[in-house]
């Protein structure tokens, strides 16, 4: 009989150490686990911290849009603005050439009538 306690014991034994490297393993990939999910955390901050500079950055264009925007709306006003005058200017460009004209051929048709 003290053969098979011995046996049992032994068998025991080997099953407590089988359990306890079970365990050691265990406890390894636990702690593996909690070293990832800290760097997953880590990544997740610096990500929030990229978004919100981002959300910024995309702010400041949305900005820049709507300044750009509001200038060539402005530009167009001084375009029309500048196509009148133009056209005015060049109105009276022609009634002056227009004008000089009649005068000149007036004074050339005098000086053909004056008999000397």
């Amino acid at each position: 009989m003290a053969y098979m306690e011995k046996q049992e014991v032994l068998l025991l034994d080997n099953e407590i150490a089988f359990n306890e490297a079970i365990i050691e393993e265990r406890e390894q990939g636990i702690q593996e686990i909690q070293q990832q999910i800290g760097e997953v955390n880590e990544i997740f901050k610096d990500l929030a911290v990229l978004v919100h500079e981002q959300g910024t950055m995309i702010d400041d264009i949305g900005t820049h849009i709507e300044n750009s925007r509001a200038a060539t709306v402005q530009a167009k006003s001084h375009l029309v603005k500048a196509a009148k005058t133009q056209r005015s200017n060049s109105s009276l460009v022609n009634i002056y050439s227009s004008v000089l004209i009649f005068i000149n051929y007036t004074q050339s048709c005098t000086r053909r009538k004056v008999p000397s």
